[in-house]
């Protein structure tokens, strides 16, 4: 049976202050216009609901990775995005902490709806800051959590302000993707395919493990492919690898032996000599990136092998990216 989670509809938001944390990180371009808005509109039946119930609605979310307060990465275009979406206003605040914020969040009227300030300007947010978590906490009286592209991350505002605002509970958008995941893991359709990207082995080590139960065939990508393909006693150049994790990653190849589950990694790399839009690039083989590159995406040719690995299959699990993002 699957694990009954909270949700929304388990909890009196009526005249409630609602803190969300959403994922509004959404492509723009140089001028600040936003170029795919799949994320807003994914998180409209959330609001929408809390809009319905006559709850005071304070919105929160990443965008980009700013170093401190950069304007090229307000959220001010999501806000008026937003607003049109939702045929009412959404106040852009100048801030997601502080005094002034406070002010605003406790004035609010029922069926308001306001957005934080991008909460990578301060620093606390990505190192999982206690203090600023606290902070946050205080804006509200519930916690919803609807930012599935960001629930891996221990930042503060999706990791500590849980641990800290209750009642805590899932948004709608969270629900629908754990649900497919449930689905897919429970009783799934065979041959089930497994396609694991994102930088560390760490962050993944659980869900790897899991996965090589119930799957067929098991691809992994992303910065995560160096820590095994040096386990496996090759050079990887300059790309990311956790060198204290080499021999788990040894252990999770024989384990995938052992259960016969078909364990796939890139067999190319795009790579450059840093992590920036303008170093330039090229295309290797897997065991030929040379000292001072690094891995930056898998290649053309295992592009081409995942499309071929998932085609027979029924089911496909996919978490993660594989590349740099």
């Amino acid at each position: 049976m699957p694990f009954r989670k909270k949700t929304l509809r388990d909890v009196d938001v009526k005249g409630k202050r609602v803190l969300v944390r959403v994922d509004f990180n959404v492509p723009m371009d140089e001028l600040g216009n936003i170029e795919d808005d799949t994320r807003i509109r994914a998180s409209l039946p959330t609001i929408e609901y809390l809009l319905d119930a006559k709850a005071k609605i304070i919105l929160m979310s990443h965008l980009g990775r700013p170093k401190g307060k950069d304007e090229r990465f307000s959220l001010m275009p999501v806000a008026k995005r937003l607003s049109r979406y939702l045929n009412r206003e959404v106040k852009m605040l100048s801030d997601c902490v502080g005094e002034e914020v406070e002010k605003e969040v406790y004035s609010m009227k029922e069926g308001e709806v306001v957005l934080l300030e991008n909460l990578r300007f301060h620093e606390g947010e990505s190192k999982g800051s206690e203090e600023f978590a606290k902070a946050l906490a205080r804006l509200g009286e519930v916690y919803v959590s609807d930012a599935f592209g960001t629930c891996h991350r221990k930042h503060a505002s999706v990791y500590l302000v849980p641990q800290i605002l209750k009642p805590a509970v899932m948004g709608f958008l969270l629900e629908k993707e754990i649900s497919y995941f449930e689905r897919a893991m429970v009783n799934p359709q065979r041959p089930v395919v497994a396609i694991i990207g994102g930088a560390k082995v760490s962050s993944k080590l659980g869900i790897i493990k899991n996965l090589l139960k119930r799957v067929d065939k098991l691809f992994i990508g992303g910065a995560m492919a160096f820590t095994f393909i040096k386990a496996l006693g090759y050079k990887v150049g300059s790309s990311l690898v956790e060198e204290d994790l080499l021999d788990t990653a040894r252990d999770i190849l024989e384990i995938a032996k052992k259960l016969d589950v078909r364990l796939y990694l890139p067999v190319d790399f795009v790579i450059g000599r840093e992590v920036s839009d303008n170093t330039p690039t090229r295309v290797v083989p897997w065991q030929e990136i040379p000292e001072g590159w690094m891995g930056l995406d898998i290649g053309p040719v295992s592009v081409a092998l995942l499309r071929e690995i998932i085609s027979d299959a029924q089911t496909i699990v996919w978490n993660g990216p594989m590349g740099v993002f």
